[in-house]
């Protein structure tokens, strides 16, 4: 595990100047050598990697290893942010977005608010590969995954409807439907998601983003990782980036495409992480303004990774997982509001 360093470690004015630390860098991984991520540590990292590192070790494909990590928090049914076993929107329903992309093409494809289908990321792999398409969203997307051998099961689980019914029968002002001149968002609020992240020993880059959304969501509401430069984005020249989080912050900064941009420009997966929390602080106005958190996690095209958040959650630092022919390992980011 790498020394843990924090970005900055409090900041309490409004509008301060936020200075990136820029001496911090990325962990350094074997150039040219295959790597996988995803925005999880030590507790789903190794369980969710396993399967694609087997598959991207042995020369498999790209896609096939990021899609079959991506499946192992979908499938499970303990994971109450990403797929089966997601908490449902404010009507009790499980309504699950995904996003897939591909380097060596730059080709992509999503699906959002499909309901019933337990691995929508493999959903829209077959919308990248199978049509012209990038985005197919609700019945329509069902029916598109029907049609190709998917079979629609019941997505909400014990688990998940006693969570929920909790929530509705104390429900107040806590809900989407805010009042005139009321902006508050309840950052306790269940937001999830996973990304993976993947480079292959040819250097070619791929990325999946994975979530059940926001917790007791409005019916239909479509966050940031069904949508390409959102919730995630990737180059092949450059590397790959994915969010986790406030979707609507980073649906209204592009953020990984600012990401994957921002390394473009000579910065390392760290620094561009950390540049975009920084991005977002400022267009809220300063850190008083920070009622919600996100995370953003990168890997450059040599395999060197990255990881930021806003806030520190409980003495944690922000974390990902990656697995390469030095094993598997976990990174801690940095964050940019000390709570």
């Amino acid at each position: 595990m790498t020394t843990r360093r924090k970005f900055i470690k409090k900041i309490s004015t409004v509008g301060a100047a936020l200075p990136i630390a820029s001496q911090i860098q990325g962990k350094e991984v074997k150039k040219n050598k295959p790597i996988i991520i995803c925005s999880r540590g030590e507790q789903w990292g190794e369980k969710v990697l396993r399967p694609g590192w087997d598959i991207l070790s042995s020369g498999g494909k790209l896609l096939d290893a990021i899609e079959k990590s991506a499946n192992v928090t979908e499938l499970d049914p303990e994971d109450t942010s990403v797929g089966y076993g997601g908490l449902p929107n404010e009507h009790g329903i499980v309504q699950l977005d995904a996003s897939i992309m591909y380097g060596p093409t730059h080709n992509c494809g999503s699906v959002a608010s499909i309901e019933g289908i337990k691995t929508p990321c493999s959903v829209a792999r077959l919308v990248m590969e199978r049509t012209d398409h990038i985005h197919i969203v609700g019945p329509g997307a069902q029916k598109f995954a029907i049609a190709h051998g998917f079979k629609v099961e019941n997505l909400l689980t014990e688990k998940a409807r006693k969570i929920w019914l909790r929530w509705k029968e104390n429900l107040s002002d806590s809900d989407d439907w805010f009042p005139p001149e009321n902006n508050n968002y309840d950052e306790k609020r269940i937001t999830g998601t996973i990304n993976v992240l993947g480079v292959d020993s040819l250097g070619d880059v791929a990325g999946i983003t994975t979530t059940s959304g926001l917790a007791y969501k409005i019916p239909g509401r479509v966050g940031d990782s069904p949508i390409i430069g959102a919730g995630l984005y990737l180059d092949n020249e450059v590397g790959a980036a994915g969010a986790t989080g406030r979707g609507e912050e980073i649906l209204r900064t592009c953020g990984s495409f600012y990401v994957v941009e921002q390394m473009r420009a000579g910065k390392s997966p760290q620094e561009a992480c950390e540049a975009l929390c920084k991005r977002i602080v400022d267009i809220n106005g300063g850190t008083k303004n920070i009622d919600f958190n996100d995370k953003i996690v990168a890997v450059s095209k040599s395999g060197e990774v990255g990881c930021a958040s806003i806030k520190e959650r409980k003495g944690n630092p922000p974390k990902l997982a990656y697995w390469s022919e030095d094993g598997f390992n976990v990174y801690d980011g940095t964050y940019l509001i000390e709570e």
